[in-house]
């Protein structure tokens, strides 16, 4: 069966689109007027290495079963589609556009899949035992999400990782790390039912009678995706420095013990909310994967570019853990020198 799939963010979110699109079914990208000019005159490209491949291959929508397009925020209808990937990072839906657009996504009642690290307000509420409205401090703006039925909102984890060439077009997305996509529950049977078919479908994709990597993995769990933080609050939030960034890599093995007493203590945050210990990374294998992570971190990047506001996992993970008594010093001074980095930026910017 054949869906319409509506996806929010033309740059990560063209990854599972293309996959989406290798299946069969039907894909609009939310992007800027000049960026979906360029897709809807030439196409998606999407380069994935094959597994035994040296070379990567380009995946051109143009190539593919699925139909795409692309519009601005301004000209789709919610109700439309099938499905909703809100793949923009959090600080995005802030802007009016994008914020008129999300309440009329939620005035649809269509199910979405939140494909960010920061997962949305109305999926926090999903959380047993968490007072999600003290986790307001968070986010750019709650304008928008007010709206939205929890039990509609699913979170998916970006586990792959994908960027842009600079020597390409906008609608050109390199895959560096092609892992999975693990998405959470809805709350109704049938959206559930829903992402299996899109789990099936995508894993029988073959191209010359190979599987092609990055699949979409349908859990149980609301708290799959968290295993997610303590990577992130142990390497890419602790490549901000006060003055500067660092690589993954020195973030992570600059000092191993301090990076193993985070990393545990987020896991162990993420536990006690629910999720099963075997469900969790295990710190060693995710230092080993530090040591090729040679660049600075994206959130990191941004800060040191003059970003103003970025994704705050990091504060989240700290809320939540006073909330819960689990509070860390180590924490504190990561999320303290974000936060004053992005005061800098802002004071700068005045």
């Amino acid at each position: 069966m054949s869906r319409k799939i509506l996806i929010l963010g033309a740059s990560y979110g063209s990854l599972l689109g293309t996959k989406l699109l290798m299946a069969g079914h039907d894909v609009t990208l939310v992007c800027r007027k000049a960026t979906a000019e360029l897709f809807n005159t030439e196409g998606s490209e999407v380069r994935i290495k094959l597994r035994d491949e040296d070379l990567h291959r380009a995946f051109r929508s143009d190539d593919l079963p699925g139909n795409l397009d692309a519009a601005e925020p301004g000209d789709v209808r919610p109700e439309a589609y099938d499905l909703v990937v809100l793949a923009m990072s959090e600080p995005q839906y802030a802007g009016a556009e994008v914020r008129t657009l999300l309440s009329r996504i939620a005035l649809a009642h269509v199910p979405c899949l939140s494909l960010m690290n920061m997962p949305p307000m109305p999926y926090l509420k999903r959380i047993p035992g968490l007072d999600a409205d003290r986790l307001a401090a968070c986010f750019t703006s709650l304008d928008g999400w007010r709206e939205f039925d929890p039990g509609l909102v699913s979170l998916c984890s970006p586990d792959p990782q994908a960027f842009r060439l600079p020597d390409t077009g906008a609608n050109v997305l390199h895959v560096g790390l092609p892992t999975n996509f693990k998405a959470a529950p809805f709350e109704k049977a049938e959206h559930n039912q829903m992402l299996k078919e899109l789990e099936a479908d995508i894993d029988a994709i073959r191209v010359e009678g190979k599987e092609v990597p990055v699949k979409l993995r349908a859990h149980d769990s609301l708290f799959v995706p968290f295993a997610k933080w303590a990577m992130l609050l142990t390497g890419n939030y602790r490549c901000v420095l006060p003055s500067g960034v660092r690589p993954i890599k020195e973030a992570v093995h600059s000092d191993i013990e301090t990076s193993r007493a985070i990393y545990q203590s987020v896991t162990d945050l993420v536990v006690k909310l629910g999720a099963t210990p075997d469900s969790q990374v295990p710190f060693e294998k995710y230092a080993k994967a530090a040591e090729g992570l040679l660049k600075p971190s994206s959130a990191a990047r941004a800060i040191d570019g003059g970003a103003q506001q970025i994704e705050r996992v990091d504060l989240l993970v700290q809320l939540i853990a006073d909330q819960l008594g689990m509070g860390n010093p180590a924490v504190d001074e990561v999320v303290a020198t974000v936060t004053g980095r992005l005061s800098g930026n802002r004071q700068a910017a005045a």
